[in-house]
């Protein structure tokens, strides 16, 4: 193994934003004085789905799972005293997309940037939306417009800009398996590359090829993720020399950066995710060959919760410890003419170009919608089952039980929490916001934006003018609304029993016996309240239930407690289940508690799972909630008991 000039290492990013604007200001500057290289912006959901912070949906959300930028002035706040020309800057942001670049755009413009200079990503796959995250507006083909719109204004003005992160990350949370992580990502960019190929002149398309970037996901099988990453390289090459033309292998090149698995972080013994977390990013990093550009690494106790700066800085000093204490960045691929590399790589190709070819059948990304995310439930539903019944061993979970308390997890639960009083500052911001503008500039920008929407023509100019003009994300989005229309996406989960009833014959004729007791099929109503979109777990529980014989209603995500109870008032259900992993389960379980009673419906059983601390879970219950279940809580099995007991307790069957 020859000894070479030592490489540069990735970008050392940390994926965060919470509270307020200003409040994550001064986290990022932290972050930049510790030695990160490149800011990771989390926006929170009303930012991510298009409602301004004092929507009635936004209730309970504003700054929980990331930043709220309800216009210009958030976002200048957002990176004050940081010179946009010389970050780089990468916004998990999808369906917002060209709103939220053109806002950054708007405030690196007052900042005195050459636009041309600025350099950063915006995730902008809405495809994965569909799949597996939720924060989808409009159907698919208005919704792949937009992602073609930014990619065309980022080639023409902003030409270090990655206009797409084709995002693999969420398919693997969703329960992908390798081969369907690089078909189905692979899938994604084509169809943007096709709807891409008449924007620009042929002989610049392969230069628009080579701003497309990825953001994938690496788990605990660091040697077949390690593979799929250079299956990844491999196939991306074949794809853009065979199907575009690319001749240029700089163009070729597969870019990405990584987050690595949040979902096999565990609430159980919360320490041993240090040591999931560094073998994680041992994938994106031992091959030379398929590196990653950046690297961003949860914390150690994001199963529980919001981590603090403290818990940031300790995965910050991994990622800088790999990269300037060990030899790693001194030496070529590490794995190159290795066999068993080799043949495990074969092995993925094969079974994503399988998968390519069927998605190809189906029309491409968008015609397959719905199988991928079947296959999607269905997949994670096997993984599931693995670890429920032992065939995956994970740590604390299912093996090696007993462990010490963890001194990290200190009297406040090792987490930080958003102060509630945040929510209000925000809306009065917003308000006084709102109250200082020019009205009539906003109406003109507004009106601009919905003619280039209607005619086809790119959004990004009126986007930029809306911005500074005043416009809020909630005006900007609704006029995405109303021209396109909203969409409700697949939930992958269909009404018939699937073939994975082994070891459910215990339940099934418990479900029986209760169904005859009640004097009609046990029926479960699964409901996701406000704007958390990660539905898998929803999915999961929904799935079950099914397959134990319940008769279902799940409707998918984004529902207001009005339409859970009016859902629940149609279907009459013996037990309803609510979903929310976005940290605002208080203030939706309130609202929606309160509206149970006054609807007359407190005789069904309310059972709540989601990322809940011990001290909320207590306040759930005591508003009435039988049953609180948190990520510790994997045999779904036990659940389902309860759901029985629940919905048939023992005085019935004694009546």
């Amino acid at each position: 193994m020859s000894e070479t000039k030592k490489d540069r290492p990735w970008l050392f990013r940390t994926y965060a934003g919470h509270s307020t604007a200003s409040a994550s200001n001064a986290l990022y500057r932290t972050n930049l004085a510790k030695g990160q290289t490149g800011l990771s912006v989390a926006f929170d959901l009303p930012t991510q789905t298009g409602y301004d912070s004092d929507h009635q949906l936004a209730r309970g959300e504003v700054g929980k799972v990331g930043v709220p930028i309800s216009h210009l002035g958030d976002m200048r706040t957002l990176f004050d005293q940081i010179p946009l020309e010389q970050m780089n800057t990468s916004m998990t942001i999808n369906a917002t997309a060209p709103w939220l670049l053109a806002l950054y755009v708007a405030v690196a413009e007052e900042q005195g940037a050459e636009i041309a200079k600025l350099q950063g990503t915006v995730q902008n796959d809405i495809i994965k939306e569909y799949l597996s995250r939720g924060t989808y507006i409009c159907p698919p083909k208005p919704s792949l417009k937009l992602i073609t719109d930014v990619a065309e204004y980022c080639y023409r003005e902003i030409p270090k800009w990655n206009p797409m992160n084709v995002c693999s990350y969420h398919l693997q949370e969703a329960g992908a398996t390798p081969e369907q992580e690089l078909a189905f990502a692979l899938a994604t960019a084509q169809a943007v590359l096709d709807g891409l190929k008449d924007k620009v002149a042929e002989d610049d398309f392969p230069k628009l090829v080579g701003r497309i970037s990825f953001f994938v996901n690496a788990g605990i099988r660091f040697v077949t993720e390690m593979c799929k990453m250079r299956a990844f390289v491999d196939l991306w090459d074949e794809i853009c020399r065979d199907r575009y033309d690319v001749e240029d292998p700089k163009y070729r090149r597969f870019r990405y950066g990584v987050q690595v698995n949040s979902l096999g972080l565990t609430e159980q013994q919360p320490e041993n995710n240090v040591y999931r977390i560094l073998i994680e990013m041992l994938a994106v990093t031992l091959s030379k060959k398929a590196r990653a550009r950046a690297v961003q690494l949860p914390a150690w106790n994001e199963a529980l919760g919001l981590p603090r700066p403290w818990d940031q800085q300790w995965s910050l000093r991994m990622q800088q410890i790999m990269a300037y204490e060990t030899d790693l960045l001194e030496y070529d691929d590490l794995f190159d003419n290795n066999p068993a590399v080799e043949a495990k790589v074969a092995h993925l190709k094969d079974g994503a170009r399988a998968e390519l070819a069927n998605l190809e059948s189906m029309g491409g990304a968008i015609g397959a919608i719905e199988y991928m995310k079947s296959q999607l439930v269905n997949s994670n539903a096997d993984r599931l089952n693995h670890i429920e019944k032992g065939e995956t061993v994970v740590v604390g979970v299912n093996r090696w039980t007993e462990g010490e308390p963890s001194p990290l997890v200190d009297e406040e639960g090792g987490i930080m929490v958003v102060d509630p009083a945040m929510e209000q500052d925000q809306i009065d911001r917003l308000e006084a916001w709102r109250a200082g503008r020019d009205a009539e500039a906003v109406r003109n920008a507004l009106k601009d934006l919905s003619a280039a929407a209607r005619n086809g023509d790119n959004v990004m100019g009126p986007s930029i003018a809306a911005a500074k003009a005043g416009v809020t994300t909630g005006e900007w989005a609704g006029v995405m609304r109303e021209v396109f229309g909203q969409y409700r996406g697949p939930t992958g989960v269909s009404r018939s029993v699937s073939n994975k009833t082994e070891g459910l014959e215990e339940i099934r004729a418990a479900v029986d016996a209760a169904s005859d007791r009640l004097g009609r099929r046990l029926k479960f109503l699964m409901g996701k309240p406000g704007l958390d979109g990660h539905s898998n777990g929803a999915e999961q529980i929904a799935f079950r239930a099914r397959d134990c014989g319940m008769e279902i209603d799940y409707e998918g995500i984004r529902l207001t407690p009005d339409e859970i109870v009016s859902a629940a008032k149609r279907e009459a259900p013996h037990v309803l289940g609510l979903s929310i992993l976005s940290g605002s389960h208080v203030p939706l379980m309130s609202d929606l508690m309160q509206k149970l009673q006054e609807a007359g419906l407190t005789h069904i059983p309310v059972i709540v799972g989601g990322i809940i601390p011990e001290e909320d879970a207590k306040r759930l219950r005591a508003m009435g909630v039988s049953r609180v279940y948190t990520p510790k809580d994997f045999e779904l099995n036990v659940i389902m008991k309860d759901i029985v007991t629940l919905a048939a307790p023992p005085e019935i069957a004694a009546q």
